[in-house]
């Protein structure tokens, strides 16, 4: 038991690359990216709010009652592949493992993410297992994206990113992603939903130990670049030291 404890503090730890930002920004693509050329793993943390919500939808679970939603957790298995292309897992009591990748993207599901993600009690349940996921991943490093990551889930990361860029430019990018709306109306829905945000997070200033890049005046190969020169940086800072 003491030479499996010893190998396994010596063991080395997966460098975590916490990344936030607004929708349109870029974080979910280039962060994807970023983490493919470095060799690391990507980890989507809104997969597992969804996954959550579908769980609750399929057994009746009342997404509104906090005790409900966390008596759930007890009841489920989540898995989710960090490299190669993404597949999301949930597993029930009495019930075999369900690849649930489509249908947590379906409007049925998205709709109700907020309702899970709202209790305080489940995304601190769900952000330590975030962590538990990274650290057994047995790879070199992971880059974990999504919300809050790099002053909530994981504030203590190596390297923490706050991608960013105009609401014009966020727009545009959308625009294309949500066909049937127009530049003006996905503008206005991202507007409002940065005037919601702004009350409990901050898209706009870095927080200590934050590095910025904003994407607004970068094509998506000059984004990817800037993650991947951060990450570099730090691990050659750290290899000197």
């Amino acid at each position: 038991m003491e030479d499996a404890v010893s190998e396994n503090a010596g063991a080395q730890a997966p460098l975590l690359v916490a990344i936030d930002g607004p929708a349109g920004s870029g974080k979910s693509s280039v962060s994807r990216a970023a983490a493919e050329r470095l060799g690391f793993g990507i980890l989507d943390t809104g997969a597992a709010y969804r996954a959550l919500a579908w769980a609750a939808l399929e057994t009746g679970t009342d997404l509104d009652d906090p005790a409900a939603v966390e008596g759930l957790m007890n009841l489920w298995a989540y898995d989710i592949t960090l490299q190669g292309e993404q597949r999301v897992t949930v597993g029930l009591v009495g019930a075999s493992p369900i690849d649930v990748t489509p249908a947590i993207r379906e409007h049925s599901v998205s709709g109700q993410v907020s309702r899970v993600s709202k209790h305080p009690a489940v995304r601190e349940r769900l952000n330590a297992m975030f962590l538990d996921i990274v650290a057994g991943s047995g790879l070199p490093g992971v880059v974990i994206e999504g919300r809050d990551i790099t002053t909530v889930v994981a504030p203590d990361a190596p390297v923490r990113i706050l991608m960013t860029a105009s609401p014009e430019i966020r727009a545009t990018r959308r625009a294309g992603e949500l066909p049937g709306m127009t530049h003006a109306q996905v503008l206005a829905d991202i507007e409002a939903r940065d005037a919601k945000d702004a009350l409990v997070v901050d898209f706009l200033n870095p927080a200590p130990g934050v590095t910025l890049v904003d994407t607004s005046d970068l094509d998506f190969e000059q984004s990817v670049q800037a993650v991947i020169d951060i990450v570099r940086a730090v691990q050659g800072a750290a290899e000197k030291s």
